[in-house]
């Protein structure tokens, strides 16, 4: 399974990809598919205020109920609804489709201290 190198990753398997000062969360593969189907995902709404270290929000399948979490602060400028009706895109496309939030951070840098795809392979064991 390949872990985009494009990205900065969590051991809890949140991948965060920054584009200028925005930083737009989902799961990775490997999530998705220890999750099975996902049948719902709880989102903050735009304006929300997120924290890193602490959760943003919870992923239900058919085998397990998760929180999200997160590993940058600020606040929510993006929320991609479709899941709200279809989150199965998730495990269809966990990498494009099936990003959960945007946030905008006030330090961008901080991003990178997170995990690359490299160690989030090594601690995962994937």
């Amino acid at each position: 399974m390949s872990v985009p190198a494009d990205r900065r990753y969590l051991e809890s398997h949140e991948w965060h990809q920054l584009a200028g000062d925005v930083v737009t969360i989902g799961i990775t593969q490997h999530a998705a598919d220890e999750l099975t189907d996902i049948t719902f995902v709880q989102l903050p709404k735009v304006g929300s205020a997120v924290a890193a270290g602490k959760p943003f929000g919870e992923i239900e399948s058919v085998k397990a109920t998760a929180d999200l979490m997160c590993g940058i602060s600020g606040q929510v400028v993006a929320v991609n609804d479709a899941l709200s009706t279809n989150p199965g895109m998730i495990n269809q496309d966990p990498y494009a489709g099936g990003w959960m939030i945007r946030v905008k951070v006030a330090d961008a840098a901080l991003v990178q201290k997170l995990l690359s795809a490299e160690d989030y392979e090594k601690k995962s064991g994937h």
